[in-house]
Formats: structure tokens, sequence, C-alpha cells
């Protein structure tokens, strides 16, 4: 008899309509009726022949169709014989033995990195995000570059106002005097300056849109990321605050610059004390299992979840909020999405954040 086996680098999320197969090693995901959820558990156990036996003439062709789709997109191979105990399935443990992965960081002045570099290096991050609200000029990229130069930091994502002097000359130049930069950022751009090309050691995005710190928590197909570690760590942690922490603009520590809640501020209190608060780490194993209407989402392992701005119509028994990120527009009960921002349902929550209309 012939048993179907999925290959361990394969994940499939159920939602309440849909599911996502997601190939961990190429990087896609794919969407499927949930039929076909229901085929592949019956072949974890049954014999592709005996699963074969509870069906109709009719509905056998169409189970067999599933099962060469499966094999066509080399979700999955066959054997001879039940050998499932030979192919364990992929562990789906987290590690990161960073104390703090990623740093965001609400530029006011470079000075800032004065205070912080010793605790980036002490806690050994990786990731350094920057949002300027004001224009930095092409000097101050090189200078933000050279701080690090020696750091164990090994990234640095810099969004910026757009102006006139970013020109292909300044970002070639930039492309040869820096290591650690790898992604630019220009917002409040009327039309893109010149054409992109693909050869630069980073990448450079232009919007014209004029982006906030409280821009963030955004939830679209265009953000998700069939990455192995960052789906990973969505299944066992929260996908945007574990092992984070930022610094708003007025150098307050916060799990977010866009969160309400300090924990310091780096004027007199170092990162380290930060994350001794015994409220800093309160969302970090805060999955979206447990988050209303997103734990029912085929998209929860790809997707990055926002605290910052949610619906705020559920909270857990330990008043954590629980509730649906506000910016998602997606319902997995219908498998639709629309504008979220027009939601009447949503409307309470977007006047409490304050939130603008381009937002």
């Amino acid at each position: 008899m012939k048993y179907f086996n999925l290959f361990s680098n394969i994940l499939i999320t159920k939602g309440a309509m849909r599911i996502l197969i997601s190939d961990l090693q190429r990087n896609i995901s794919e969407l499927y009726p949930t039929e076909l959820h229901d085929l592949i558990e019956e072949l974890k156990t049954a014999s592709v022949e005996g699963a074969l036996e509870h069906y109709d003439q009719e509905s056998r062709l169409v189970v067999q169709e599933y099962l060469d789709l499966l094999l066509e997109k080399e979700f999955g191979f066959l054997t001879q014989n039940d050998w499932d105990k030979n192919f364990p399935p992929l562990s789906q443990d987290y590690q990161e033995v960073s104390v703090i992965s990623d740093i965001f960081v609400e530029l006011h002045d470079l000075s800032v990195f004065d205070t912080l570099q010793h605790s980036i290096e002490n806690l050994e991050i990786k990731h350094l995000v920057i949002f300027c609200p004001k224009t930095l000029m092409p000097e101050e990229f090189v200078e933000i570059d050279r701080i690090f130069s020696d750091s164990t930091l090994e990234t640095i994502e810099i969004f910026s106002q757009f102006h006139n002097t970013v020109d292909l000359d300044f970002i070639q130049a930039l492309d040869k005097s820096t290591s650690r930069i790898y992604s630019l950022v220009f917002y409040s751009c009327p039309e893109t300056p010149f054409n992109v090309a693909d050869d630069f050691r980073f990448t450079i995005s232009f919007t014209d849109q004029p982006l906030k710190v409280s821009s963030c928590g955004k939830i679209s197909l265009d953000y998700f990321n069939t990455n192995l570690p960052k789906v990973l760590e969505s299944v066992n942690h929260n996908s945007c605050l574990h092992k984070k922490i930022g610094i708003d603009i007025g150098g307050n520590i916060k799990n977010c610059p866009a969160m309400p809640q300090t924990f310091g501020n780096i004027k007199d209190t170092t990162l380290e004390e930060a994350l001794q608060h015994k409220d800093f780490k309160r969302y970090w194993n805060l999955t979206k299992d447990h988050i209303e209407v997103c734990k029912d989402c085929e998209f929860r392992y790809i997707c990055t979840d926002c605290r910052a701005f949610t619906e705020q119509t559920h909270f857990d028994e330990n008043r954590l909020d629980v509730s649906k990120p506000l910016k998602c527009g997606y319902n997995p009960y219908t498998a639709e999405w629309e504008e979220w921002s027009t939601n009447p349902l949503k409307q309470k929550a977007i006047l409490y954040y304050g939130i603008p209309e381009h937002q």
C-alpha cells in the first residue's frame, strides 16, 4: 500500500474558511479549501488506498486530483510502506540567543546613540530600525553606519523624510561608504526621483505617504512573510513585540514607540534596567492563537501582530489586550478583505487613537 508523507518543511494553518500551506524552504504560501486539510489529516494515519475507500466514485476523482496537486507542488511524497516514524516533523521551537533582537528608535538627533550604544552591545541587539520625523542629511546616514562599524549590530533600517539631495549620486555614494544599512525608506516623496537599480547592497523605497510612528500596525498581504525564523517566532511568541524594545522621540523606553506604557527614560534608565520591569515582557508570549479573530485566520503565522492599535474589544484574565489589530481589514469568516478605516465597527477605536484618515 502507498502512504502520503508531508515534507517536514510544510506548515498547514487552518482558518475558518480556508487553509494556508506554507513552504518554509521556498518561502512561499498558498491558499486552498479546508477540505484539503481534512484529506491531509486522514492521510496521516491511513494509506492512500484506505482513504479512497471512504469516498464514492465521483468523490474519489476529486481526492485523487488533490493528491496529485500535493505531489506536483512537492508538498509531500509517496512511500510503499508506512514510514512515518522515519520522517519526524520539523521542530517548531524558536531559538534567539540575543536578550533583545530588535530596537526601534524614533530619532531626534544622533546623540541618542551615545546613550544607547553600550546597551545595544551588551544586549547583543542585531537589528536597528530608525524612524526620523525630520530630514536626515547625507552625512548623517554615513555617521549612523559608522557609529556601529565595530558593533554586534547586523542591520540598520532607516525611515527618513525625502529631500531633494536624495538622488542617484547620493545613493551610489552611500552604497560604497556604508556596510550595515540594508533598507532605506524615504517618505513624503511626491514622485520616485530615479529608477531604483537592483544592484545596490541595500533596498530603497519611496512613498508619498507622510509617515509617522503611528502609521505602523497595518495588516496587508503586501507585508506577509513566509520566512522560517519569523514563522516559528509567530508560532511561539508575539510576532511584533517579542524581544523588541522601542525608544520614542522623547527618549521614553517602551515595548513599541507607538504604545503608551513607558519603562523609564534613557536619560536616567538603561535598557537593561527597563527590561527588569515586571510588565515589560507581558506581551512577549501572546501569540495569534490567543487573539480574537486572528486565532481563526489562516494567515496568522505569516502576519505581524500589533498591540499598539487594536479594536479594544477583548481583554483576557490577565488584562492583556487580545483584541484584533485595528488596522486589519480581513475577515477570516468570509475570506474577504475590506478597507479597515471605513468599517463602522472600528470607528470608536479610530477616534480613541486619533488616527488621521490617511493612516
